[in-house]
């Protein structure tokens, strides 16, 4: 009994205990489900907002880009209706022009056979005139022509005999000035010719043995120096000689130095020619300053312009028909000088003008005009007097003389050098043609260097060879060939030689 009551008490506190626990939890079940609830619905109202921010956005930038879309179309039904609009009145006016058209060339045609008709009545009353007039005068119409032509040459006789008479009277007035022209022009009819064409320089040797060392292992030291220089080099059986072939002085004058120093120097491979090539063309530009300042300084000439000086002293590597150039020039220039001061000019401008009557043809630019009229260019160009550049430009009669100055020195001219005949023709057409070939070749991208040799019969082109592949070398040779064969006239066939060269340096330290 007394363990029975405690169970009892027991048991029914536990499961009021439970009871209880399970009423506590069951109402913290609902809470939670109801706190859950109400989140997701406050979390479903805050989607649901978002969602229609979006869709409002989406909304707003959908209409905005209608109406875009909407102006553009708008825009392009004005372009379209302007366009129409312009259309429709251009073609109003083509077709008022076409019905003015229409109209001129009716009242066109209608004035032609009005002229037409017109021109007959003309045509019926001068024949009715014309037997009007042969029966008043009993003259036929060929007889009264007769008698107008004969008074014609009779007034015409008159007015010539008047005329002569002026021209007479002219003439006795400037008798001294037509007796001074009669002199000179009598002086160059007698002129004599004289000339010897050069195209080659013979390089002297102390031995035999120095023609290997030029031409090197496999040639190539014989064909750096002719690719550097222009020139032809020919090594043969002759004994202590070899033989320097170019057209052009200056080309053979810089292998003939770069030759000496090369020898003299002993060392002979392709790096050290053109380093030698190059100083010695830079020496020869010296020398040809240095030449024509010695010129005119011994003919007693100042003031000339130093552009001037240097193309007096280039001169000196030029010929003349044969003769050499500066020779020339100071021949012409003291017998101008000796000639001025018998007729009484001044023969100190006259020396000035024989000096620089040929200067046109040493230009350091081709020209397409005659040397005398280049000559009188640079001489205007380098502020020389108007009456010393018309004596330039006159002398060969291309230019109308101004002054007595220019008939002086077209005569002395003549006297020193002559007119050229055949066969100076022949060669200065040679040299023209060599000209032109290397031309024809510099024109093309690429190239650096171009020299005719071997008398015209070889073209060497010498490229870049950072700028023309082994590939494009045959191409461009190809199309120097067509362009040759197509613009120029020559003997016999022309070999075109393109040369591509790739180095590489490096320097030891």
């Amino acid at each position: 009994m007394d363990v029975i009551l405690p169970l009892i008490t027991l048991l029914v506190g536990g499961g009021g205990g439970y009871a209880f626990f399970r009423y506590v939890l069951k109402k913290k079940y609902k809470r939670m489900i109801d706190n859950a609830t109400r989140e997701a619905e406050v979390l479903k109202e805050k989607k649901l907002l978002e969602v229609k921010e979006i869709f409002l956005n989406k909304k707003s930038e959908l209409e905005q880009e209608v109406g875009q879309r909407n102006q553009k179309i708008l825009q392009v039904e004005n372009k379209l209706k302007q366009r129409e609009i312009g259309l429709n009145q251009r073609q109003e006016d083509l077709s008022r022009r076409k019905q003015e058209l229409d109209t001129a060339q009716n009242k066109l045609h209608s004035r032609e056979q009005n002229l037409t008709r017109k021109e007959e009545e003309l045509e019926k009353m001068q024949l009715k005139e014309r037997e009007k007039l042969e029966e008043l005068s009993g003259l036929s119409a060929d007889e009264a022509r007769h008698r107008l032509v004969e008074s014609m040459k009779d007034e015409a006789r008159s007015e010539a005999q008047s005329y002569i008479n002026d021209m007479m009277d002219d003439a006795k007035l400037t008798a001294t000035k037509e007796a001074k022209r009669i002199v000179i022009q009598t002086i160059q009819r007698v002129a004599t010719e004289t000339a010897i064409e050069n195209s080659v320089t013979i390089f002297h040797i102390d031995n035999d043995e120095v023609k290997g060392r030029i031409i090197g292992r496999e040639g190539r030291n014989i064909r750096a120096l002719e690719a550097a220089t222009g020139v032809e080099i020919v090594v043969d059986d002759t004994p202590e000689a070899i033989v320097i072939s170019a057209f052009d002085p200056v080309r053979r004058e810089i292998c003939r130095l770069a030759l000496h120093q090369l020898i003299a120097d002993g060392r002979i491979h392709p790096a050290r020619i053109e380093e030698v090539v190059a100083k010695v063309s830079k020496q020869v530009e010296d020398e040809v300053i240095e030449t024509g300042k010695r010129t005119a300084i011994d003919l007693g000439i100042h003031g000339l312009h130093p552009e001037l000086v240097r193309i007096v002293g280039k001169m000196k590597y030029r010929s003349s028909y044969g003769q050499n150039l500066l020779q020339h020039a100071r021949e012409t220039a003291n017998l101008c000088s000796v000639m001025a001061a018998e007729l009484g000019l001044n023969p100190k401008k006259a020396k000035r003008a024989g000096l620089l009557h040929d200067i046109g043809k040493v230009p350091d630019e081709e020209s397409e005009l005659p040397h005398a009229l280049y000559g009188a260019k640079l001489a205007e160009k380098y502020k020389e007097k108007p009456d010393i550049c018309n004596a330039i430009g006159a002398h060969h009669d291309e230019v109308e003389m101004t002054t007595l100055l220019a008939p002086i020195v077209q005569v002395c001219d003549a006297i020193s050098g002559a007119r050229p005949g055949a066969r100076r023709e022949i060669v200065e057409a040679y040299i023209k043609r060599l000209n032109d070939l290397e031309q024809i070749a510099s024109s093309y991208d690429g190239v650096t260097k171009t020299y005719a040799i071997q008398a015209g019969r070889e073209l060497r082109v010498i490229v870049g060879a950072e700028k023309i592949d082994d590939k494009q070398t045959e191409v461009l040779s190809a199309d120097i060939a067509r362009r040759i064969q197509d613009e120029m006239t020559y003997p016999g066939q022309v070999k075109i030689t393109v040369i591509r060269e790739t180095r590489a340096v490096s320097y030891a330290k």
